[in-house]
This record gives C-alpha cells, structure tokens and sequence, in this order.
C-alpha cells in the first residue's frame, strides 16, 4: 500500500477509524531529516499491509500539528485504535520504527 498523504479533511477517517495500526508522520518538504526518512517509510508502506503509513505536511496542516503538539519534526506516532499508543522523534531506522509497531 502507498503512503497516503492526510490532511484535516481525511484525518478522522484514514487515522481515528482505521482498522489496522497506523504509523503517522508530521513531516514538511524542507526538512532534511523528513527527506532522509522518506524512502524508509515508502518500503514500510510497501511491504507491510496489516499497517498504514500516512503523513502530515505541518505546513499545510497546521492545525493538526497544534492537535499533536509538533515542536520539531519528523515526528511519529504509533496509533492502534484511535489511540495514540507510542511517539517516535527524529528520523530513526527502519528496525526501530517497525519494533515500535
């Protein structure tokens, strides 16, 4: 499965209703970090289907970044049932984000 890119619109359904864990991503294009851990997240998407990978541009989202309290990112969090269950900070490495799932 892609990632699939959330805004405030489709939070609740892809993230809040989702019926598989989710790993969300605040993110912004001119973050450095954000870009190196673009290519990890894609894989994760790709070879995991029992998860969604999805993303928040804080630029454009805003008020879902104030939601979360967003102070640096890339930021993730781990969401089981509309419940955020664990929060990631920084880019970290593939192994770790899936032990984390």
């Amino acid at each position: 499965m892609a990632v699939l890119h959330i805004t405030k619109n489709t939070f609740e359904q892809e993230v809040i209703n989702s019926d598989r864990p989710v790993l969300l991503d605040f993110w912004a294009p001119w973050c450095g970090p954000c870009r190196m851990l673009t290519p990890t997240l894609d894989a994760i998407a790709a070879e995991r289907e029992d998860i969604k990978v999805c993303k928040v541009n804080v630029d454009e989202e805003t008020e879902l970044a104030q939601e979360f309290g967003i102070i640096s990112i890339p930021t993730m969090f781990v969401i089981k049932d509309g419940e955020v269950e664990r929060e990631l900070l920084g880019a970290q490495p593939k192994a770790q984000i899936l032990a984390a799932l």
